[in-house]
């Protein structure tokens, strides 16, 4: 079980994104978020609960060291609708994060042109009120920025150039050299920012694609959970305390008696998952569930698990003990009805509260998460 953070242990020293800043991205004009262990926002369609989502996914992406046009496959799409163009016809949004962890707070923020070509035109690293890094777009005619890094050695700051289509943050740690103590420094920073975005797993159930039978594989539950009944069969055989656990959630979601979650190898190999009735009655096939039912189930599943079950990118090299993981869910209420909404978000605020995992999610309504202690709801308006 995870140390308690006021007791200085792992989870203490597990870096986290706190705050997330979104400036002329969709229909953000200029906000600023604060995010605990478990976030919900919600409003009406078209306020940008969604936006906010994508925004973190975007980072979380550049912190793996991905190309600006994996983050942003739309880039135009993310410049509010009627933003003008500056003289030299360029348009573009600004995003950012705070992550608290063991280098103390460290702010990431940056600036991208969406057209007329995608390119990152500056960003900033800061920590303990000093600029770690900085880079802007001299040369429009380059792609690359010019950088400049804090070294606090016989020459203050280090300048170099670094690509304008990954965020310099992310390559930091491969190019300053940590001989000094403020090179020292920028890598801590840099490296929690970057551990903290990479801790992430966006999740959007599918039921369409969780009812097919599947061959079975490494049981890493993927993005759209098409592939439950492989999972299942991983946890019920690994982890008997976590499957009863999953067990008891499907009790509480699904229609009908439901004793176990059960798993069955069918004549070409494949698997299906099955939800145990019990008194001598026929199991059900979860391909027969509602919609709701399915999506409320691979919800609770991704609750339950962890980066070792869930197909995300895990830092190899840092200890699981000392990694957060943050669950990203747009629609985390979608087809669900009023006690499946429910369930699922005092599931979240449990799991949240143990420091299990982190949950920034979406809510078309609010009313389900109201006076569930540990829940921030951030009402977007109308």
């Amino acid at each position: 079980m995870d140390a308690n953070p006021s007791t200085g242990g792992p989870q203490a020293a597990r870096p986290t994104v706190t705050e997330l800043r979104l400036a002329a991205f969709r229909a953000h004009r200029q906000a600023s978020y604060r995010l605990g262990p478990l976030t919900l926002f919600a409003g009406a369609s078209g306020s940008g609960k969604s936006s906010v989502l994508q925004a973190y996914e975007a980072l979380t992406r550049l912190g793996a060291g991905e190309e600006l046009a994996a983050a942003f496959p739309d880039p135009a799409g993310c410049v509010p609708e009627g933003a003008g163009a500056d003289p030299q016809g360029r348009r573009g949004f600004r995003l950012g994060c705070t992550v608290e962890g063991p280098a103390g707070t460290v702010r990431l923020d940056l600036a991208v042109q969406a057209e007329p070509e995608l390119r990152v035109v500056g960003e900033r690293l800061t920590g303990d009120g000093r600029t770690l890094l900085s880079t802007a777009l001299r040369d429009p005619g380059r792609t690359a920025v010019q950088a400049a890094w804090h070294t606090a050695g016989s020459a203050g700051v280090t300048r170099a150039p670094l690509p304008d289509d990954r965020l310099g943050t992310a390559l930091l740690p491969l190019r300053v050299a940590g001989s000094t103590q403020g090179q020292l420094h920028v890598i801590a920073a840099a490296e929690q920012v970057v551990l903290a975005l990479r801790s992430a797993f966006a999740c959007d159930p599918q039921p369409h694609r969780m009812r097919r039978p599947v061959a079975p594989g490494a049981g890493r539950l993927r993005r759209g959970c098409d592939n439950l009944a492989e999972v299942l069969h991983r946890t019920r055989s690994e982890c008997a305390k976590r499957h009863a656990r999953l067990a008891a959630a499907a009790r509480a979601g699904c229609v009908g008696e439901v004793v176990d979650l059960v798993v069955e190898e069918l004549a070409d190999g494949t698997v299906q998952a099955l939800l145990g009735r019990g008194r001598g009655r026929t199991a059900t096939p979860v391909g027969r569930l509602g919609e709701g039912e399915l999506r409320y189930l691979g919800l609770a599943l991704v609750l339950l698990t962890g980066p070792g079950v869930l197909a995300m990118d895990q830092v190899a090299e840092v200890p699981p003990a000392y990694q957060s993981l943050t669950v990203l869910a747009d629609g985390f209420d979608r087809c669900l009805d009023v006690a499946q909404r429910r369930e699922l978000v005092a599931l979240a605020a449990e799991m949240c509260a143990r420091g299990h995992i982190r949950l920034v999610g979406t809510l078309a309504d609010a009313t389900s998460a109201r006076g569930i202690g540990g829940v921030t709801v951030v009402d977007l308006g109308p």
